[in-house]
């Protein structure tokens, strides 16, 4: 085992102290820890890296129900999909999308008749 002279901030060690009380280890053994961790870590790539980082870290959402909502919240009135995102999301929707929607079909509706007698 490698011994290690490192000068760490006062207040990282009154963190690193608390932690190592709270679980009933020395300061040593949550430093070896930590750097255990850091190495399988830091070790990794891309996907292996960050592949269940919200899981790591207590964060527990639904896969589906995230991307449904991130579609729902990035959709916009003049997409051609609105109506079918906000048939799947209704909740994440109200009257002023609904009243966008209408509007833009109406200039759409307006543009096309015009472009038409343009060409007639």
């Amino acid at each position: 085992m490698g011994r290690f002279l490192v000068d760490i901030p006062a207040d990282d060690v009154r963190k690193l102290d608390e932690i190592a009380r709270r679980e009933g280890k020395s300061r040593a053994a949550v430093l070896r820890e930590a750097v255990s961790e850091y190495l399988q870590i830091s070790g990794k790539d891309g996907f292996e890296k960050y592949f269940g980082l919200w899981a790591r870290h207590g964060v527990e959402i639904d896969p589906g129900e995230y991307d449904r909502k991130r579609r729902a919240e990035w959709t916009r009135p003049w997409d051609d999909d609105f109506e079918e995102v906000r048939a799947e999301s209704p909740d994440m929707f109200d009257e002023y999308d609904d009243k966008e929607r209408a509007h833009y079909l109406a200039l759409t509706k307006k543009a096309a008749a015009k472009h038409k007698k343009k060409a007639a």
